[in-house]
């Protein structure tokens, strides 16, 4: 057997603080969302101006990291490549999920959605990286 590390509540927030800081930095209304191994709702946050489907789609971007072990983009460039079979999988192949991964294993993940999709990225590896300080 082995032991997996798990999300606190307190990581989640740490998360969270920093990707709303880089959105504001940069002036992106987003909503932020982070998700468990199980790809469970840990956190939902939609701020101001962001559009109303970012609710939906940023929780989905994070299931769809953690499912896939590797960035949401991963799923949409296998499509944009021609590989339309992937359509069928119950993702959302949107770039804007980055997964949260400790000691090889994914834990976690977050998903950001209101703006260009690869400043959603940036916004979500920026709050990945506050666990790391």
């Amino acid at each position: 057997m082995k032991t997996i590390k798990a999300l606190t509540l307190d990581d989640v927030k740490r998360i969270a603080a920093a990707a709303e800081s880089e959105a504001l930095r940069n002036s992106w209304a987003v909503t932020i969302a982070v998700c468990d191994a199980g790809g469970h709702a840990l956190w939902l946050q939609r701020l101001d101006g962001a559009p109303l489907s970012s609710a939906l789609i940023a929780p989905e971007k994070a299931r769809t990291s953690v499912m896939a072990g590797k960035p949401s983009k991963a799923l949409e460039d296998m499509i944009n490549g021609g590989r339309f079979a992937a359509l069928a999988m119950p993702v959302v192949p949107l770039e804007g999920g980055e997964p949260i991964v400790v000691d090889g294993v994914v834990i976690g993940a977050v998903g950001v959605s209101g703006v260009k999709a690869s400043d959603d990225a940036q916004i979500a590896r920026a709050g990945i990286a506050a666990l790391n300080q």
